[in-house]
């Protein structure tokens, strides 16, 4: 019996779909929940936001935007900064990974798994 890989699952999925978006292609190449996606995708729109801003954006609870951002930071998807609060104390600000920094490392994930593939091809029969 063949190991199914879930990665290869993803992509034969997206080339299915005639037009995937963004969402769909970050979910693929990067592994992450449709949203965390979702999640960068207003990080985009809304650069410097709070995990505040972020659940009220996204209707979603403060813990789970948290665990949405974690993974993201991970992935290399999303940063944070620390800023000092005039009265004290700190908050941190999330900010996505530009669009086309995240595009460069998408193509370079594709250019992997086709070369994966390709190798794979050329070794059968041998």
């Amino acid at each position: 019996m063949s190991r199914v890989d879930p990665q290869a699952e993803h992509f034969v999925e997206l080339m299915l779909d005639g037009e995937p978006e963004l969402s769909e292609v970050l979910s693929c190449i990067f592994g992450i929940q449709t949203h965390e996606a979702r999640t960068y995708e207003v990080l985009v729109e809304n650069p410097g936001s709070t995990v505040e801003e972020l659940a009220a954006e996204l209707e979603r609870d403060r813990s789970n935007v948290n665990r949405s951002l974690s993974t993201l930071r991970e992935k290399g998807l999303a940063t944070r900064e620390r800023r000092l609060l005039d009265g004290g104390g700190h908050i941190y600000q999330y900010s996505a990974t530009p669009l086309d920094e995240a595009r460069e490392r998408m193509h370079e994930a594709l250019d992997t798994w086709t070369t994966a593939v390709r190798e794979r091809i050329d070794e059968f029969g041998e």
